[in-house]
């Protein structure tokens, strides 16, 4: 198989050219890391203006992106394409819980790699806190010569997969086609066949400073039942801890003890098929926004998207019949779609099933993978700023405190003059509350045992036995409203953000001068938008944590 990168050949005469086009701009944004203008994106494409702006239109309507003044933006609830692939996959879920064991156990990186034309992705990664560590992100390409994974999956090659990556090769010598490569190092290509009959040889294979200098690693492909490798876990270090050759001899038998209880796990049968969710098919939807927008909806487009979402958990393998039933859409219109996307290396298609490839990762997986908690709810809060006209925030809790990591202040005269970094003791606070109140009650106690609670203002609640009482009101409440308690005239309306799980990992708030409103204007007024905001953060937080590990900031 040869990249995809390199496919040339004119689309067949059944192919959507609409869904061509908003691929190619989705493409254009997730190399560009996820922001580019929109004239930009006219002469990356080379598009006319017309066709990007219906474009740019359609994918803000699904919500996979959003404007910022003349820059068009990658949204979190794009990662759904990347995480379809990856739930039809199963190997985050089903390997990835053995190679965390496994990286805890070695106290080393561990990644999961798949392969991708004559190219490697990563679809998970475990990283070591180290000052020198692993940095690639979910869905990064690199080149199959460059690392251990790619000699591995190289032994399987044919001719036409040689005679492939000769050609990108030839064509790209220095590896620019792999935006996530390191440069200024030694490309690996000179060695690449002798390591294939190395890895062939002996079922493993090694990278010794092939990536970057100093980065070193062991991997070991992970086969299905039928003995094709479907992945590879590596073992990754650096010369300040191992040699290639000590890393090898210290790593190796725990990974092949871990390779062969992933072999075991991906052999068990797989779930289910997800029901179709009840309501409104994917097809109605883009029909009404059609509908609503008229011409700058491009309905082609948003239909193809959709065939994409059609698998999942499950769902790895889907006829006709089924990616028509779980989209609505009629039997020749999904056909039309699947065939445009196997055009372009996004679907294969084997005994009248298709699946979703690794390739679907390029869609802007390895951008939004990184993204922060802040990050994600930054454009959150401004919307709510401009709605309400009072500053907005988040915090997570550390300690007895509470950090703010993002901040959207309002220009007033009277202004809370607060930046992200501050912190505020969480017993005195909104969004401390609600955090505090969100903690299992062990954790509660133990953390304001050792608090000292001094009074800040005549207001603060101090008393342990009456603060507890408080934190279970809001915890019942959903939401804390303080009053003059961290400091006088400064009022202040929170509520929690939850993850996937259902943790409250943050707090978002609304604050302002006591005087601009009464307390009670303050929760009619402000809470349903601030909880409307917080809702739409957990949405795209459940999204891009689905298979990445979010950070605070």
């Amino acid at each position: 198989m040869t990249s995809p990168a390199l496919v040339t050949a004119p689309p067949p005469q059944e192919a959507v050219g609409p869904l061509i086009r908003g691929l190619a701009v989705l493409r254009g944004l997730a190399a560009a890391d996820g922001r580019r203008s929109v004239g930009d994106l006219v002469r990356d494409t080379g598009l006319a203006r017309s066709t990007v702006d219906r474009v740019v239109s359609t994918l803000t309507r699904t919500g996979y992106l959003r404007l910022e003044g003349r820059d068009a933006v990658l949204a979190p609830r794009l990662m759904e394409l990347g995480n379809a692939y990856l739930a039809a996959s199963r190997l985050p879920e089903v390997l990835g819980p053995l190679a965390d064991a496994l990286a805890d156990g070695l106290d080393e990186s561990v990644s999961i790699a798949v392969p991708d034309g004559d190219g490697v992705r990563f679809v998970h990664q475990v990283t070591r806190r180290r000052a020198m560590s692993l940095t690639f992100r979910l869905g990064d390409l690199l080149p199959a010569e460059r690392g251990a994974p790619g000699a591995l999956f190289a032994s399987g090659w044919g001719e036409a997969e040689w005679d492939g990556w000769r050609l990108r090769r030839a064509s790209d010598p220095h590896g620019a086609g792999f935006p996530a490569l390191p440069d200024g190092h030694g490309e690996g290509a000179d060695s690449f066949e002798e390591r294939v009959r190395a890895a062939r040889e002996h079922g493993w294979s090694a990278d010794d400073q092939l990536i970057e200098p100093g980065l070193i690693a062991v991997a070991v492909p992970v086969r299905d039942p039928a003995g094709a490798a479907v992945c590879a876990v590596s073992v990754v270090s650096h010369t300040s801890r191992h040699s290639a050759a000590s890393l090898r001899e210290a790593v190796l038998p725990r990974l092949r003890e871990t390779v062969a209880a992933m072999e075991r796990s991906l052999a068990a049968p797989a779930g289910r098929p997800a029901a179709v969710p009840a309501g409104p098919t994917p097809a109605a939807w883009t029909r009404a926004s059609k509908q609503e927008l008229g011409p700058e909806f491009v309905e082609s487009l948003a239909r193809g998207l959709t065939v994409l979402t059609a698998f999942g958990e499950g769902s790895a393998a889907l006829s006709l019949t089924a990616v028509a039933e779980a989209t609505g859409l009629a039997r020749a219109t999904a056909r039309r779609s699947l065939i445009t996307l196997e055009h372009l290396g996004y679907v294969a298609s084997e005994d009248r099933l298709f699946r979703l490839t690794p390739h679907v990762l390029e869609l802007g997986c390895a951008h939004l993978s990184r993204l922060t908690l802040s990050q994600i709810a930054g454009p959150h809060l401004v919307g709510l700023v401009e709605r309400v006209h009072d500053s907005a925030s988040m915090a997570v809790l550390s300690g007895a405190d509470i950090q703010y990591v993002a901040r959207v202040p309002t220009v007033r005269i009277m202004s809370v003059n607060i930046t992200v970094g501050t912190r505020f003791p969480a017993y005195a606070t909104a969004m401390g509350r609600v955090l505090l109140a969100g903690l299992p009650a062990h954790e509660r106690a133990g953390l304001l045992a050792h608090t000292d609670r001094a009074a800040l203002t005549p207001h603060t609640v101090t008393d342990a036995r009456a603060l507890n009482d408080v934190l279970d009101v809001v915890a019942a409440d959903g939401h804390a409203l303080v009053s003059e308690e961290l400091e006088e005239g400064l009022r202040s309306i929170a509520v929690p953000v939850r993850d996937g799980t259902g943790r409250v990992v943050a707090a978002v708030n609304v604050s302002m001068h006591a005087s601009r409103r009464t307390v009670e204007q303050s929760r009619a007024d402000l809470l349903p938008p601030l909880r409307a905001a917080a809702s739409r953060i957990e949405e795209d937080l459940r999204v891009v944590g689905r298979y990445a590990r979010v950070a605070v900031s």
